[in-house]
């Protein structure tokens, strides 16, 4: 602040009709030191002082936002995000709080005044990764002091930060700033307090924070698709997990605000947007009131919503139960009190499938309990709503699901997954596996194994266990799977899973795909890469080959392109484009022609 009031004044003083008393005082001074002997402490009283000036001047008073931009220094922040793709949607929550208050972005962490890690704690492993990055930046502090730059801030932020809280400002001083997934709008005044040498710490959770009011900001202009956090928080309270200790109750978006966000990234040419939550289908926008009235259709019940000015009507077949309840699968109970009323994750669906048909919808992670049947059955009948549904398992065996207190048996899982094949038989499943759980025995693990071969999933993401702090698990549960052992187990599930998508991959060579385009293959500048509707990346040229393709143009980001597909791997399809196309023309092809398959079947 005081190089800045100082820039301040030599400005306002230029400025000034008054500039040759100015000068004409410190000549003035000068002289009648020298012949006095006398100091010019003496006789500065006797002329005008600061004051005097500053008061005539026609600038306004002092202040860093009243400074022209060319003599501001603006503080300049850089990401760097781990884990889960709710920490990718809070960095830009973050980012929008800090570009408001003047921050500029850089990607370079050097150029830095402020280094902001977003964090993971799901697993050890997730944080001792912070703390090797946490040691690399020390390493670029010293080297920043000894060219005698000014070293940048530390902070991290997210779940990790939440966990261990002053902690992590105690460990050999690492860190100058913690700050937990609901402080972000105070980050600007945290790391002014961090300019001064102090540590700033706010990790308080709350039961109200969504961000509704902020729009977040993209940290990279170059992408065509998007992340929209629904929710924040959960209340599932697995025995396992860590999330509902770190991230708090769980609590949703209004979905105006929503439908505003998505709205203005399809302004901008974003193509495909992922809803994000803890439990992204137990969404419930109670924010709003909302009078809810039944008739009786015989076989269905219409349920109106009459939400302010708009009106929504959807059906729910009789097994699933009224309103208040029924946002749930058959078999699948929860351990806590439902809530009642608002708008439900299904309204929130219909409403985003509304706003442009050739926007992609995927939404990441749900809950197998909630999925009732007219979500599957609006999936179903929306073209640009995914046909990928993420139905994280964790395990095969119904006596270890009792133990991580997941709501399900073996069996519900099964039929559940049936029930979703009935009604989208083209559905591509992914899902979450943990190996070596408490109490896992060889047999539990066997019908893992034995799952994984019935559903056959597209994707998985499987981790050996790590026990966490606080959780169930930790209280209640004795960790007495060897570690050897859960390594071996989670070595026999990838093999076993990529050897049965390899095989589901293989099964699309000859088919034609419909992908959205994302840019330069990472391997190769000469290839492109996107995602087919199943969320399978997709490798192909960037110049098709003249007689393989109706275009004479390669194709370009944010496109959509149908792609011949001719090899596969377990995690890759390989093909050439034939023709640009959009979600409404592929859906539209003939059902039955020998070369379309439009969801990855």
């Amino acid at each position: 602040m005081e190089l800045l009031c100082g820039r301040h004044l030599v400005f306002s003083i230029a400025k000034l009709p008054f500039t040759n008393v100015c000068l004409n005082f410190g000549r003035r001074t000068s002289t009648a030191t020298k012949k006095s002997g006398k100091t010019s402490r003496s006789l500065l009283p006797n002329g005008p002082d600061l004051g005097y000036f500053i008061g005539r001047t026609a600038f306004p008073a002092v202040n860093a936002t009243s400074l022209d931009s060319a003599t501001r220094v603006s503080p300049k922040v850089f990401f760097e995000i781990h884990g889960c793709q709710m920490n990718s949607s809070d960095a830009e929550v973050a980012w929008s709080v800090l570009r408001s208050a003047g921050y500029e972005k850089v990607d370079n962490p050097a150029q830095a005044s402020a280094v902001l890690i977003l964090t993971c704690a799901i697993r050890d492993s997730a944080e001792q990764k912070i703390w090797d990055r946490l040691e690399f930046y020390k390493r670029l502090r010293k080297r920043a002091v000894k060219g005698g730059l000014v070293a940048p801030k530390i902070g991290l932020l997210g779940c990790m930060a939440e966990r261990l809280k002053e902690k992590i400002i105690d460990r050999e001083q690492l860190v100058d700033l913690v700050a937990g997934p609901d402080s972000y709008r105070d980050l600007p005044q945290l790391l002014e307090k961090t300019a001064s040498g102090q540590s700033a710490v706010n990790v308080l959770l709350s039961k109200e924070e969504t961000y509704a009011d902020i729009l977040p900001v993209q940290l990279t202009d170059s992408s065509c698709t998007a992340f929209v956090s629904i929710q924040r928080g959960c209340d599932n309270f697995c025995s396992f997990c860590i999330v509902p200790f770190v991230r708090g109750k769980e609590r949703s978006r209004p979905i105006r605000s929503l439908i505003e966000e998505v709205k203005s990234l399809a302004a901008r040419g974003i193509r495909e947007v992922t809803l994000l939550g803890q439990n992204v289908n137990s969404y419930r926008d109670l924010s709003e009131t909302v009078a809810v009235t039944y008739r009786d259709l015989s076989e269905t019940v219409a349920v109106t919503y009459r939400d302010l000015s708009e009106t929504v009507t959807v059906g729910i077949s009789p097994q699933q139960g009224t309103p208040a309840t029924g946002n749930s699968a058959r078999g699948f109970r929860s351990i806590y009190k439902p809530k009642v009323g608002g708008l439900r994750f299904v309204d929130l669906l219909e409403r985003i499938s509304d706003i442009d048909p050739e926007l992609r919808i995927r939404f990441q992670s749900p809950h197998p309990k909630d999925f009732p049947d007219e979500v599957l059955h609006l999936i179903r009948e929306r073209p640009s709503i995914c046909k990928q549904i993420h139905l994280p398992a964790q395990s095969g065996s119904t006596s270890v699901l009792k133990a991580m207190r997941r709501g399900y048996t073996r069996e519900a899982y099964l039929d559940l997954v049936h029930q979703i094949r009935s009604i989208i038989p083209d559905v591509a499943f992914t899902s979450d596996f943990i190996a070596g759980f408490c109490g896992e025995t060889e047999d539990d693990h066997k019908e893992t194994l034995q799952l994984l071969r019935e559903v056959k999933y597209g994707v998985i993401f499987a981790f050996p266990y790590s026990m966490r702090e606080n959780t169930s698990a930790q209280k209640r549960l004795a960790d007495d799977v060897p570690q050897e052992v859960k390594n071996r187990r989670f070595q026999e599930l990838t093999a076993t899973f990529r050897e049965l998508a390899l095989t589901i991959n293989k099964g699309r060579i000859g088919t034609r795909q419909l992908v959205l385009v994302e840019g330069d293959s990472k391997r190769s500048a000469e290839f492109m890469q996107g995602r087919a509707d199943c969320g399978t990346k997709v490798i192909f040229p960037k110049v098709p080959p003249a007689n393989r393709t109706e275009e004479r143009r390669s194709p370009k980001p944010g496109e959509y392109w149908e792609v011949e597909i001719h090899d596969a791997s377990s995690q890759v399809l390989h093909g050439t484009v034939v023709r640009l196309s959009s979600v409404r023309q592929f859906t539209a092809m003939p059902a039955h022609s020998a070369l379309r398959t439009a969801h990855c079947v």
